[in-house]
């Protein structure tokens, strides 16, 4: 049940049960989603705990700058292996739902595929990660007036909701973290359900292209409801 001035009570059904195994835009799925942090991270070889071991190195965890210049690194360590132009960076990821946004592109054809890393033309999937809104002993949660605000349909990058799965009552989808996952099983599972066919064709879609391009179609339910929205609450 979601409250009087939520968006999903546009559509008769948001969530429902989905046994497909193909994935499909408005899928949920569990992955493991890094944070984002303003400033990345860089990790950078130091030295080796012995000078004939190759697979193990001391390494130093610094910010990473954009504007540092950071030459290959010249020590050889096998497990840290580089190629020129490249470094490595860290990242904190914890397994989270997120809301499938562009599914699987067709196959690029053997022939064109010959002499050429896999990497280059490997299947991704673009999802975006839901976060708990609600305020308790594990979380910091968000500010009360405004999860009121994305409830309201206020930002793009931001969709309060409650996820079918358990966890925290309120979270808040961030469309502004849309990135790739693997498109291999390992890389994700999935939850069981789907958003309608509905809540993707009125809401999901109008939503992205909000976040894209910075405005809504003319015929949007979206701009309907935030019109009603504000003749209420101001």
């Amino acid at each position: 049940m979601y409250q009087i001035d939520s968006i999903q009570n546009i559509v008769d059904s948001w969530w429902e049960k989905d046994s497909h195994v193909n994935l499909k835009r408005g899928a949920l799925v569990y992955a493991f989603v890094p944070h984002v942090d303003q400033v990345p991270i860089t990790l950078v070889p130091k030295g080796r705990k012995e000078a004939t071991a190759h697979e193990n190195a001391i390494i130093s965890i610094t910010p990473l700058r954009i504007k540092d210049h950071r030459p290959k690194e010249s020590l050889p360590v096998a497990a840290l292996s580089l190629h020129e132009g490249e470094l490595w960076t860290a990242f904190r990821a914890k397994k989270r739902p997120c809301l499938v946004i562009g599914t699987k592109q067709p196959d690029v054809e053997n022939a064109f595929r010959r002499n050429m890393p896999k990497k280059l033309t490997s299947p991704t999937v673009l999802v975006a990660p839901y976060y708990g809104a609600d305020k308790d002993g594990k979380r910091a949660g968000y500010n009360e007036q405004l999860v009121e605000r994305i409830r309201h349909a206020e930002y793009p990058q931001f969709m309060l909701d409650s996820l079918p799965i358990g966890g925290p009552k309120n979270s808040i989808l961030r469309l502004d973290h849309i990135q790739p996952i693997g498109f291999h099983y390992y890389a994700y599972e999935h939850s069981g359900y789907s958003l309608s066919d509905e809540a993707v064709e009125l809401i999901l879609n109008d939503w992205i292209q909000w976040l894209f391009y910075g405005g809504l179609p003319e015929d949007s339910f979206i701009l309907d409801f935030q019109k009603e929205i504000t003749s209420i609450y101001g």
